[in-house]
């Protein structure tokens, strides 16, 4: 996917205000309009200004955009990395259904889960009253939260325009209670601290989608937990019972005789805790140890001797 620059395709500066933007995109929007245009090309390069305006208008966009584009030069190949919207607020707002249809690929990659119809979610409201808009954002937890519970703090950054066009952002920190059994995707509702309501309306309620940082031994699935399990030649070749570390104590798990590389064991019901808990996978992985000594090498030496074993021999694929 190719990298588009929206600063270019409306050409204006990185550091233009929310004015400037407005200008420049009337400006060429009177140049492109399919209706007043005599461009060859003006259908196309009106559809580049609209998705450019789009996102440089919107204080939200324009700061997801900012952060994922340093660096980037037009055309240079694009993949945002995972998690990258992690502790920004956004609100609910986006392009009305169809509006942001003929985006590029560009734009879906980066917005495309935050459509949705404009203003205030739910039935018939009056002008004069209105619940306010759900927030929604992006939080990191530690997998060992989701074993025990926890109260985390956690700091929100909101995109805003300040009083002279800029985009600024503004840091709120939240006390959250992460209930025991969380999982990657679940959505924490915090009730009230959304936008504010108009005319005494209640407060929109802000959504909490949790993600797990990267964790040196484990990575979630769902309620399941992935582990690699080294074990020794010897464990694997006679069979043995090892102790596996879990974030809540241990398990013994039982290395069956003859096991190979690369086989995946599961434990039932120990993964993240749950009303139905997950189960932990051992992806089962042979450590050599080294012949670095002169009775290793003997071992190794002896072994190769008197052990009929060839890892090649066509009956072993």
């Amino acid at each position: 996917m190719e990298f588009k620059d929206y600063y270019q395709t409306l050409g204006v500066s990185r550091e233009a205000t929310a004015d400037e933007i407005k200008k420049a995109y009337r400006k060429l929007a009177r140049k492109y309009h399919p209706d007043v245009s005599r461009e060859a090309n003006a259908e196309a390069q009106m559809k580049e200004v609209n998705e450019a305006n789009e996102v440089l208008s919107d204080p939200e966009k324009r700061v997801a955009y900012d952060q994922l584009g340093r660096g980037y030069r037009p055309g240079q190949d694009f993949r945002p990395p995972p998690n990258w919207d992690a502790g920004f607020e956004f609100s609910g707002r986006g392009g009305a259904p169809g509006e942001t249809a003929d985006f590029s690929d560009f734009f879906a990659e980066m917005f495309g889960r935050r459509g949705g119809a404009r203003g205030f979610s739910g039935g018939q409201r009056t002008p004069f009253q209105a619940r306010g808009e759900d927030h929604h954002a992006k939080v990191l937890l530690d997998i060992e939260d989701a074993f025990s519970g926890a109260t985390r703090q956690i700091s929100l950054r909101a995109p805003k325009n300040d009083a002279r066009g800029h985009v600024a952002l503004e840091t709120r920190t939240l006390n959250v209670r992460v209930p025991q059994g969380v999982y990657a995707g679940q959505i924490i509702r915090l009730a009230g601290q959304g936008a504010p309501g108009s005319g005494g309306a209640q407060a929109g309620d802000l959504m909490l989608e949790v993600q797990f940082r990267a964790h040196p031994r484990f990575r979630a699935q769902g309620r399941d937990l992935h582990l690699t399990l080294p074990i020794a030649p010897w464990e694997a070749a006679l069979g043995a019972v090892v102790q596996v570390d879990l974030p809540q104590g241990g398990v013994n798990v039982r290395i069956p005789e003859g096991t190979q590389s690369g086989r995946q064991m599961r434990v039932r019901g120990k993964g993240i805790p749950g009303a139905a808990p997950g189960d932990l996978l051992l992806d089962i992985q042979i450590v050599l140890p080294p012949a670095d000594t002169a009775k290793a090498k003997e071992l190794y030496e002896t072994m190769a001797r008197e052990l009929a074993f060839d890892p090649r021999s066509p009956g072993r694929a």
